[in-house]
């Protein structure tokens, strides 16, 4: 490879002394930089109106670290992986709903509740041949649990599929829009 830059001119040494090096033996004291205010005039005061050349702080400073803060956008939401979340957030609740009936319906026959009102209702109901109608047969708890049951596995395949038309639906209006905008600040 060749050099196409043509005819340079030589290098020339520096044969000065370096900052540090003491000149023709005599004895100097430390080196000091340069300052970045002047020396002092006569009044005592340095060019930039401090006295000595020593920089005062300013008395609105701030001393408290400003808090770092960055704006995002959610331009899409995948579809699966909303799918996976809604799913598993609504067995979740399924279950919950499931353990909140069993254990309103164990309260409410601990009160005596279906007893006292089953009582009225077969009083409201019945004839001089029948009984009328036995709520507390009615409303057993294993009927209960599978009603329950019943509503929260629909729930659960309705807030599936919902949550996923949602994200498939945010991610059509966000094409447009450009999608949400978050702001994340950092904590202290």
């Amino acid at each position: 490879m060749t050099d196409g830059r043509g005819q340079q001119p030589p290098y020339e040494a520096y044969s000065g002394p370096l900052p540090g090096e003491r000149q023709g033996g005599q004895q100097q004291g430390p080196y000091h930089p340069p300052q970045a205010y002047g020396a002092p005039t006569q009044g005592g005061q340095a060019r930039g109106g401090a006295a000595g050349g020593v920089r005062r702080p300013r008395t609105g400073a701030r001393t408290t670290p400003r808090t770092r803060k960055a704006r995002l956008r959610v331009a899409k939401a995948d579809p699966w992986s909303v799918m996976k979340v809604s799913f598993l957030l609504s067995i979740a609740l399924g279950i919950c709903t499931v353990v909140a009936a069993a254990v309103l319906w164990m309260v409410m026959d601990a009160m005596g509740v279906f007893s006292t009102v089953g009582g009225t209702i077969s009083e409201a109901t019945g004839s001089n041949e029948s009984n009328g109608f036995d709520l507390q047969s009615f409303l057993s708890l294993p009927r209960v649990l599978m009603f329950t049951s019943v509503i929260a596995v629909i729930d659960v395949v309705l807030m599936t599929a919902l949550a996923t038309l949602g994200a498939f639906i945010y991610n059509l209006s966000a094409g447009f829009v450009g999608g949400v905008e978050l702001t994340l600040a950092e904590d202290e």
